[in-house]
């Protein structure tokens, strides 16, 4: 019997990471030169900025939203701006502060980015634009980045 109950403490002390729910939270689209924008050449420029956050909903859950937003201009005028806030719902338990920032930093804003990826793209066509096909992104370099930004404003302050 205690061989059992050492084997559930030492289970429970293992690292945990559970997906429990993906969802969006928030949606945006925007033409406001619609439909003039349309009897343009198609030549646009497009810029994207992503954005994360985090918060603790106790009980080792966690809310991880990755905000895409999408700005398509041809020439100088907006053709469309695009937006999502793909969310998620982690249970993340048992790891050190570094481990947990990482996790809650990239890992997770991995497993969202196809979705609101998807999302995007679904909503543009919805749009009569052709399809958004955004290149995956590298949340591990980017958490990296960001750690070394703040390691060196921390060194000069």
């Amino acid at each position: 019997m205690t061989e059992q109950a050492n084997g559930a403490a030492a289970q429970n002390d293992q690292p945990q990471f559970s997906l429990q729910r993906i969802y969006v939270r928030d949606l945006s689209f925007e033409a406001p030169k619609t439909p003039e924008i349309f009897r343009q050449d198609w030549q646009p420029s497009i810029s994207i900025d992503l954005n994360t956050r985090q918060k603790d909903l106790g009980g080792d859950f966690h809310e991880v939203v990755l905000t895409v937003s999408v700005t398509v201009k041809v020439g100088e005028e907006v053709a469309y701006i695009a937006e999502v806030q793909q969310a998620g719902i982690f249970l993340v338990k048992g790891l050190d502060n570094a481990a947990m920032s990482h996790t809650l930093g990239a890992f997770c804003p991995n497993l969202l980015f196809p979705y609101a990826r998807e999302t995007l793209d679904s909503l543009v066509v919805r749009g009569s634009f052709p399809a958004l096909m955004l290149a995956p992104v590298n949340f591990d370099a980017l958490y990296a980045q960001e750690l070394a930004r703040m390691q060196a404003a921390e060194a000069q302050a």
